[in-house]
């Protein structure tokens, strides 16, 4: 059974300077867990005695439930038959990944399902490394770590200040959407560099904006038509994504 001292630890994870604190961040699901595994260490796996049975985890503390008592700790609608605590990766800043691949770079995405999202682009696109503005929602939320659907395991996210990162790129490539930018149908896109994506409401900030030596454009169809202000920014981060990688087809 699980004490009320575990019960308050795993609820406790909801809250940024609990995950902090313990280095830890909470995980729900069947196949979210499963995948996650064999990536990060896993310090309390909570789940039923048949999902236990049947995958493979290793955990330094197991404990087993029925499904209903999952109810009593899962911050989802709907639980699954496992949850486990995983401890955060201790990931090296590097600047210096953008000079011989394409990475990203977020300036104060807030919502946490468009970042989990665009962590799962990342993955899908080949993209393994992220840069995060410290603004940025903090990624091992639990509203985020859902939304990745496992592809957190494979991209590494970086909290930097941004404006330092791009400004010790020298010629490197850093792209940005702009509505001024120019088409990126028509413009060179590269295989390596930083493609930065902005804020929901404001775009990309004008201090990181100032420091973008590529601003290009995601046209709208037919052109010069009244349209919508703006795509959402885990849409927008799809297309651009897409269209770098089929220029390397």
């Amino acid at each position: 059974m699980l004490s009320k001292n575990k019960i308050k630890f795993i609820r406790s994870l909801e809250m940024k300077k609990n995950r902090k604190e313990n280095g830890v961040f909470l995980a729900e699901g069947n196949k979210l867990v499963s995948d996650l595994s064999s990536h990060f260490k896993c310090r309390l796996l909570v789940g039923t005695e048949q999902w236990i049975k049947s995958n493979n985890v290793h955990a330094e503390e197991t404990v087993t439930v029925e499904k209903n008592d999952l109810s009593r700790v899962s911050l989802l609608k709907t639980p699954q038959d496992v949850l486990a605590v995983f401890e955060m990766p201790a990931h090296h800043v590097s600047f210096d990944k953008p000079r011989n691949e394409l990475c990203l770079a977020l300036d104060d995405v807030q919502d946490p399902g468009n970042l989990g999202t665009i962590i799962r682009i990342a993955d899908w696109f080949g993209i393994r490394h992220i840069y995060c503005s410290n603004g940025t929602v903090d990624a091992f939320g639990p509203k985020t770590v859902q939304a990745t659907m496992g592809a957190l395991a494979r991209v590494q996210l970086h909290y930097c200040d941004i404006k330092k990162l791009i400004s010790s790129l020298e010629n490197t490539p850093v792209f940005g959407t702009f509505l001024d930018g120019d088409n990126m149908y028509n413009c060179e896109l590269s295989g390596n560099g930083l493609i930065v994506m902005g804020n929901e409401g404001n775009g990309i900030s004008k201090d990181v904006s100032e420091l973008i030596n590529r601003r290009i454009l995601i046209p709208n169809y037919p052109q010069g038509n009244e349209t919508t202000d703006s795509l959402n920014v885990a849409v927008a981060t799809a297309i651009v994504c897409s269209e770098f990688r089929r220029r390397q087809l």
